[in-house]
């Protein structure tokens, strides 16, 4: 079953996917918001949207059963179902983690930037991180696509 089918509208303006509540929004919207929230707090801007990404991501894999790499894969192509944009594992070890996303609908709404945009991922994928892998690590966006890379790349350091 694809997480697309698993959505479930409430009747009360709710959706739900596997018991969690969604918000469908156009990454155009997720986008001013960023970039009003790094107009206002300028360098500690991405921290606060990593922060975001986190919370989101720690519900997301709450839910999560079974070994750390069918759990990020799992996680992964949910995101990918419900279009964060198209994800690949490219390394797992007990204390790494590398994935890439082509597509990422917050670099391509974004438009072109100097720095790495998209701070909600890198939090999902910290969390991620710690529910797979049992530890907190931080993960860097290495590459983006607003930069002009084909793809996104996220690390842990």
């Amino acid at each position: 079953m694809t997480a697309l089918a698993g959505l479930t509208a409430d009747g009360n303006g709710g959706l739900t996917l596997g018991g969690s509540r969604y918000l469908l929004i156009r990454p155009e919207t997720l986008v001013g918001l960023q970039k009003a929230v790094e107009q206002a707090l300028g360098e500690r801007a991405p921290a606060c949207i990593v922060a975001g990404g986190r919370a989101g991501g720690a519900r997301a894999t709450a839910v999560l059963d079974g070994r750390a790499e069918d759990r990020v894969r799992r996680l992964l192509r949910v995101g990918g179902e419900i279009g964060w944009g198209e994800f690949t594992l490219e390394r797992l070890t007990a204390t790494e983690l590398a994935v890439s996303v082509r597509h990422s609908p917050v670099a391509l709404a974004y438009g072109p930037s100097a720095r790495p945009v998209c701070h909600l991922i890198r939090g999902v994928l910290e969390s991620l991180v710690a529910a797979a892998l049992g530890q907190s690590l931080e993960v860097l966006e290495t590459s983006c696509v607003a930069m002009g890379a084909p793809a996104c790349r996220f690390e842990t350091s």
